[in-house]
């Protein structure tokens, strides 16, 4: 078991302003958090991680790392990008807790964040 890697006010969220129902995001999420956490290790050798919590770690990836996923677990334009804007909305939250918003919004501007659960110890 490990903790969600997106809260829930943040699919809410995401879900309304993406082009797939509120409905289908968690499962999304789920599909593509399986396939992370199996690349848990590669993600730290490969990827600066800039924010962890207890259950959470998350990644700076280049662009296109979400497309490239999405066509790994073949999943439609929409519902790749709709993950990635999940990830995206989650990680701003993070910046605002942390006090580091403008941090972390700059560093948008030349990756991608990837949030991955990790288990419970």
């Amino acid at each position: 078991m490990s903790e969600d890697p997106i809260d829930g006010q943040v699919l809410l969220l995401t879900g309304a302003k993406a082009s797939i129902t509120p409905t289908q995001l968690p499962p999304l999420i789920e599909r593509v958090q399986e396939a992370l956490a199996t690349e848990l290790e590669a993600l730290a050798t490969q990827y600066e991680c800039i924010y962890e919590t207890d259950g959470r770690a998350v990644f700076l990836v280049e662009a296109g790392y979400w497309e490239d996923l999405g066509a790994e677990l073949a999943l439609e334009r929409r519902e790749w990008n709709a993950v990635r804007r999940a990830h995206t909305e989650q990680f701003t939250r993070f910046g605002r807790r942390c006090d580091r918003l403008a941090e972390f919004e700059a560093a948008l501007e030349i990756r991608d964040p990837v949030i991955v659960a990790r288990p419970y110890e």
